[in-house]
């Protein structure tokens, strides 16, 4: 399906604008930077006859298509994301590696999907960005088949993941209009909280919730670096309208302050995420 998505929110207009398109530039490096956690996903998919998977906030698709690969002819599974630019991706691929996956357009926290029509959904960093959580994965429980499991990977504190926050610690001297995170607004760390988590998955519906913390080394070429974070995050977000000026300042403060990540030809960092699992009633 290729309908856009009626929303009248923040995430909707955010991906589906400067930050999708910057997520479809990089999408081979963020493809290789998430590899670890895709392959944590696609291990827990069983490759048997009628099984069907939901992948959440799939993006340009990588998660999707590795366990539409998992699947074969056995099964089924569908990428759901509010961003039309990266689905329009995401199918391409699907078609040019001749891989069978559909993708929807739209808003999984909202969208009628079919009752009891998935008995795995997953999410590879995709559902941090509901604005109403409770409602949404209550949303996605009625999409899940009595027993179904639920397994996602989210990040933990900002605090634990220093390497996310350094291009905007150090640009923000720099950048005043640098917009700060908020701890209980969608993005990337609002699953910080293990309880808060733990509670959004308890009241929505689901049973036997399981978090678990995991740390995971991960890499990026260290040529790679900077258009990384010119590209991606709140000072990627920021420098597409700054000057020439405040960019240079800003690319060489920043880049100086990865140093301490970088060792030889590659940039190396530890994730800290939660692994979480659940199950439909």
């Amino acid at each position: 399906m290729s309908t856009t998505p009626s929303l009248d929110n923040d995430q909707a207009t955010l991906w589906n604008g400067r930050h999708g398109r910057s997520w479809i530039e990089a999408q081979a490096l963020l493809d290789d930077m998430f590899q670890p956690f895709e392959e944590r996903l696609v291990r827990m998919v069983r490759a048997k006859f009628g099984q069907r998977v939901l992948d959440v906030g799939c993006g340009t698709g990588s998660t999707t298509l590795a366990v539409a690969r998992r699947l074969g002819a056995q099964g089924y599974c569908m990428g759901v994301d509010i961003s039309a630019p990266m689905l329009e991706v995401a199918r391409a691929r699907a078609k040019l590696e001749g891989t069978f996956a559909s993708f929807l357009c739209a808003d999984a926290q909202r969208h009628p999907f079919e009752p009891a029509s998935f008995d795995l959904i997953i999410s590879r960093f995709g559902v941090m960005f509901f604005d109403q959580p409770v409602n949404a994965f209550a949303n996605l429980r009625s999409a899940a088949s009595q027993g179904a499991q639920l397994r996602f990977i989210a990040w933990r504190s900002a605090a634990e993941n220093p390497f996310m926050t350094t291009a905007e610690r150090a640009a923000a001297p720099l950048l005043p209009r640098l917009p700060p995170r908020r701890a209980d607004a969608p993005g990337q760390f609002s699953f910080a909280d293990r309880q808060r988590m733990a509670a959004i998955l308890q009241q929505s519906g689901w049973m036997d919730v399981y978090i678990q913390p995991i740390d995971v080394e991960c890499s990026l070429p260290e040529q790679a670096l900077v258009g990384y974070f010119t590209r991606l995050g709140p000072v990627g977000l920021v420098l597409q309208e700054a000057d020439e000026i405040t960019r240079s300042q800003v690319v060489a403060t920043v880049r100086a302050a990865f140093n301490s990540y970088v060792q030889g030809a590659e940039v190396r960092y530890t994730a800290a995420c939660w692994m979480v699992s659940a199950t439909a009633p």
